[in-house]
Parts: C-alpha cells; sequence; structure tokens
C-alpha cells in the first residue's frame, strides 16, 4: 500500500460528510455572516468546497511554488457549492492518486518572491493544509448553519439533530 492510499482513503470518507454539510446551505442566507470581520456563509461554504482540489494542485504542480494569490469568492447560488465540491474532490484524488511514495515525501516549498515561506513533504502539508484545514473550515461552517437554527448532520458521532447510532 503506498502512503497515498490512507489519505485518498480519509478523503473519501469526510468528502461525503462535507456534501452534506454543504447540502444545507441556503440561497437566502448566502450573504449572511456571523461578525462583520467573518466571511459571508457563501464565501465559506465555497471556500470549503473548494479546498481539497485546489491544494492537491497546488502542491502537485511542482516541488517549488509562489504563494497563491487568494481571494474570496462567492458563489451564485447554493446549489453551485455541492457541484464545485464534487469536482474540488475528483480533481483531488486524479492528482494525488499519481503520486509515489518517493513524490509525496519530497519537499515542498512555499514560496513569497525569493523568501521560503516553509519547507515540508509534501504528505505534510496534504494533511495539514488540505485535509486538517478543510476539517477547520467545515467545522466552521457547521457553526454559522447552528446559528441560523439549520439542524447539523452527524459529522464524528451525535450531533444535536441527528445521531447515526440509533
Amino acid at each position: 500500500m503506498a502512503i497515498i492510499d490512507g489519505m485518498l482513503q480519509e478523503l473519501d470518507q469526510e468528502a461525503q460528510t462535507t456534501r452534506k454539510v454543504l447540502a444545507l446551505v441556503p440561497d437566502e442566507k448566502l450573504t449572511w455572516k456571523p461578525h462583520e470581520k467573518a466571511r459571508t456563509l457563501g464565501q465559506l461554504a465555497l471556500h470549503t468546497a473548494m479546498i481539497p482540489g485546489s491544494i492537491a494542485e497546488l502542491v502537485a504542480s511542482s516541488a517549488k511554488t509562489q504563494v497563491p494569490n487568494f481571494t474570496e469568492p462567492s458563489p451564485e447560488t447554493a446549489s453551485e457549492l455541492v457541484s464545485t465540491h464534487d469536482a474540488s474532490i475528483g480533481k483531488a484524488k486524479k492528482l494525488l492518486s499519481k503520486m509515489d511514495d518517493g513524490a509525496i515525501m519530497e519537499t515542498w516549498r512555499l514560496m513569497n518572491g525569493d523568501s521560503e515561506v516553509f519547507a515540508l513533504p509534501r504528505v505534510a502539508v496534504l494533511r495539514t493544509v488540505m485535509l486538517n484545514h478543510w476539517y477547520h473550515h467545515r467545522g466552521q461552517l457547521s457553526v454559522y448553519l447552528r446559528e441560523l437554527d439549520i439542524p447539523i448532520p452527524s459529522i464524528y458521532g451525535p450531533s444535536a439533530d441527528e445521531n447515526p447510532f440509533k
């Protein structure tokens, strides 16, 4: 079993849960935000939907990459979220499945001009930025939905609204 295989299994499992959460975002609340400094619900949901494919593409593209130009796109409709998520997962799986153990253990460098921001093995970047970062934003999204009184599905066990063990 290659190192990437376990990560791809985790990606598949977590994608199902993220898809359930994204499907709950209502059209009429896309511009809602809990605080003036926060992203809107639409921006956060779209960011969450895009993370796996975007990070996989960044990490797979070369061993040395410039800091990307971060933007805050907003979806036009909530229906874009699940299709964007599905495309993002497909892109991530396609790119990552091509990585052998040598490639995934190779040092990946994020650069800001000539300055190195950080250098880590690709597997560490994928774990922290693609997966952990993704889970963090899915958690934020579930709090946004709770604030809007939208029932939250089970994520890692029972929520106040859904118990998969009953």
